[in-house]
């Protein structure tokens, strides 16, 4: 997913690791996104990777030593630290990690990060013993005490040819976590429990047939990713979906509407907000052959109904919890939404209508008009799903 982060300021550190080249990647992410990267490398970084690459894709000269001749009159690591917007150190070695916590400053990396009031991101890249180092646990417990983000290493085969915990975390991973810190700083969900359902049921007929839909799962995806970034404990139930979910949300995957049922009430029962935006098949195969049905012997299916989620939620929990449902129509969207929203027991419905180009399935994009209990209408223009999802939790909150 990419992020608009137009003219925010971000300082990018680079300390000594095998992982330094994957920064490059990084700065190249943020600057296609907007962004204005200044870039400053230790002299074990400088090993590894050479100044001039971090130049040309920063497009900003680089920062190494504490005591070249400033270019124009500043104190440098002072200037970089109040220009700031956020502050990054990725690959982040175990050492730079100590000196932070310590309060040590001893080069333009430390002595800037100590300088610098910018939310901070740290993403540590190591051998697994030397992430496993009792200090250097109890360093990042510090720093996280401190309010310092981290982006934790991923485990697999380092560089040193050992298996473990303590390589760089992907480099969308930490690409994502910038923007997530820059974008949501006001995090107004903290404290709520949230549901969210996306993508499509499958109902099978025989091992090889299924009835479903056309859905992507992006936008019930798109609603979980904004509430998790909104501070929200956010749990996701998803069907068929091809949309990429984000690592860190509690995720239930499930393939028919009675497992999606099933899922989403015991998730529900301590929920405070749950939105389903998932496509639930109303109908299943009375019964799913064993084996394959050959060619000729299926001329007709006998159907039963799937459980109705939304309308059970709302028996149960209208006016104690705030429900959030989706609808798709081809005609009367603002009447048969509501009447809806009323039969179920809703607070808010989204409704999406196949007619508009840019709507519906599938897509990047949606246009949807919200309804209230009330009956007042909020139409959206054509947006990105995730400025959308924004949308509605704006909503939700309103309410």
């Amino acid at each position: 997913m990419r992020f608009d982060i137009s003219g925010k300021k971000i300082l990018f550190g680079v300390s000594g690791g095998i992982a330094a080249y994957k920064a490059l990647e990084i700065i190249s992410l943020l600057k296609k996104s907007g962004a204005e990267v200044k870039v400053i490398m230790t002299k074990a970084a400088c090993e590894f990777v050479s100044p001039l690459s971090f130049q040309t894709i920063s497009q900003n000269m680089v920062a190494r030593d504490m005591f070249e001749e400033p270019k124009a009159w500043e104190v440098r690591h002072i200037s970089l630290a109040s220009w700031a917007d956020v502050a990054v150190v990725a690959p982040a070695t175990a050492n730079i990690c100590g000196k932070l916590a310590t309060g040590i400053a001893d080069d333009m990396l430390s002595t800037t990060l100590m300088a610098c009031k910018a939310p901070k991101i740290i993403a540590p890249a190591m051998n697994t013993a030397m992430y496993e180092n009792p200090i250097v646990q109890k360093n990042i417990r510090i720093l996280k005490d401190l309010g310092m983000e981290f982006v934790e290493p991923e485990s697999g085969i380092l560089a040193c040819g050992d298996v473990g915990k303590g390589r760089l975390a992907s480099v969308e991973d930490i690409y994502e976590k910038i923007c997530q810190v820059l974008l949501f700083s006001k995090k107004d969900f903290i404290g709520k429990k949230v549901v969210v359902t996306a993508g499509g049921t499958i109902e099978k007929i025989d091992p090889v047939r299924y009835i479903t839909n056309h859905s992507s799962g992006k936008m019930g995806v798109a609603i979980a990713r904004a509430a998790y970034y909104r501070g929200a404990d956010v749990t996701l139930v998803c069907g068929n979906c091809s949309a990429e979910i984000p690592k860190n949300i509690d995720t239930i995957k499930v393939e028919s509407a009675r497992d999606m049922y099933d899922a989403v009430m015991t998730a529900s029962e301590d929920a405070d907000i749950i939105i389903k935006a998932a496509a639930v098949a109303d109908y299943r195969p009375e019964t799913a052959a064993e084996n394959k049905i050959k060619k000729g012997k299926m001329e007709s299916i006998s159907l039963a109904s799937n459980p109705d989620i939304l309308a059970e939620l709302g028996e149960k929990y209208s006016g104690k919890k705030k429900l959030v449902g989706f609808c798709m129509e081809t005609e009367n969207l603002e009447k048969n939404a509501y009447q809806k929203l009323k039969k179920k027991g809703l607070d808010l419905i989204a409704a999406n209508s196949l007619n508009e180009d840019g709507a519906g399935f599938k897509g990047d994009t949606n246009i949807i008009t919200l309804i209230d209990k009330s009956g007042e209408c909020q139409k959206t223009d054509l947006k990105d799903k995730f400025e959308i999802a924004n949308i509605i939790l704006d909503k939700v909150k309103e309410i």
